[in-house]
């Protein structure tokens, strides 16, 4: 597959006013490593030379084509805020987008890029810079998901932060939100579960209240669904902020937003550096003693074999997936 990856950077030493997007500060040597690793990581699970160690005929042979992908990163940053240059990174790792933006607002020249490339990948995808992306299998996963609903379901990944002190060891950050966060923009009981067999597990994705990952994938005809709408690259900041909404609104506003139920919360999931969220746990959160309730599911959908033989998903039955009825 052909991979277009956009990824939205900006760092202003003693920057003051650009909440929650970690960005301010004198000490840069985090958001160096965040912001390399980030990138690295694309390469590493998606293209560049992938071999494996042959120690009878002394050789390295070809492993993972099948899932090796053409790669190309777009760093979109403002003016000369930004640490493109202290990234220990070979030449041509990815390229540079530079703008006059609003820095809060930078998320939407991210958007243009993909718009201006529309038609030439397979998917498009944004990627706030400390994100790092860990699952070689991600866009099997999402290519999955896709030829099971429709065009108009988007599956989103959980954000998780990892650590080996303390009693918690990873933690999922995106929770729900509050009902009146998001109910102008989606409505959650519509197909508000989907089911389905996969390796032989049962795997929930649900429509959540809370769609935020820090990062977007999708496919090309999702993507000329959005370019098409009117409120595309609108710079609205009315989901929390600028930066959660040019990672968030515009996808809530035009899909069905799911993200895997966290019984099988590692569907599909991508590392947020740090532990900014994860040392909450335990001090200012505290863990719950019993496990919560599930939460209602008004409208469930199961993946199964439509009543319509010129569905989309009748064609995925008929190409041999497994289907599952709970």
């Amino acid at each position: 597959m052909r991979l277009l990856f956009t990824v939205v950077h900006f760092f202003r030493r003693g920057a003051k006013g650009l909440r929650n997007y970690g960005s301010m500060g004198s000490d840069s040597t985090a958001r160096v490593r965040a912001l390399t690793d980030c990138i690295a990581a694309i390469h590493q699970q998606f293209g560049g030379a992938q071999f494996s160690l042959d120690h009878g005929q002394r050789k390295g042979l070809p492993a993972n084509e099948a899932l090796r992908h053409t790669v190309d990163i777009v760093v979109c940053t403002v003016k000369d805020m930004h640490l493109l240059g202290e990234l220990p990174l070979p030449a041509g790792a990815y390229h540079h987008q530079l703008t006059e933006a609003d820095p809060t607002l930078l998320g939407y020249e991210c958007h243009a890029v993909l718009k201006e490339r529309l038609g030439a990948y397979d998917f498009y995808c944004y990627l706030e810079d400390d994100l790092i992306l860990h699952d070689p299998l991600l866009f099997m996963k999402l290519n999955w998901f896709n030829q099971v609903t429709t065009k108009d379901d988007l599956l989103q990944p959980n954000r998780y932060e990892i650590a080996l002190k303390g009693n918690v060891n990873k933690v999922y950050v995106d929770g729900e939100l509050p009902l009146r966060s998001t109910v102008r923009f989606q409505k959650i009981t519509d197909h508000h579960q989907i089911r389905a067999k996969v390796l032989g597990q049962v795997v929930t994705f649900q429509r959540t209240l809370n769609p935020h990952s820090g990062a977007f994938f999708l496919s090309d005809s999702q993507m000329r669904s959005w370019v098409d709408k009117p409120y595309f690259l609108d710079r609205s900041a009315s989901f929390i902020g600028p930066p959660e909404s040019a990672a968030t609104l515009g996808i809530m506003k035009t899909f069905r937003v799911y993200k895997p139920a966290l019984s099988n919360a590692a569907f599909l999931e991508l590392q947020h550096c740090g532990s900014s969220y994860l040392d909450l746990i335990g001090r200012q959160v505290p863990i719950a003693g019993d496990a919560t309730p599930p939460a209602p599911q008004p409208s469930a959908r199961r993946v199964e074999k439509p009543k319509d033989p010129s569905a989309s998903v009748e064609a995925a039955v008929e190409e041999g997936l497994q289907q599952f009825d709970p």
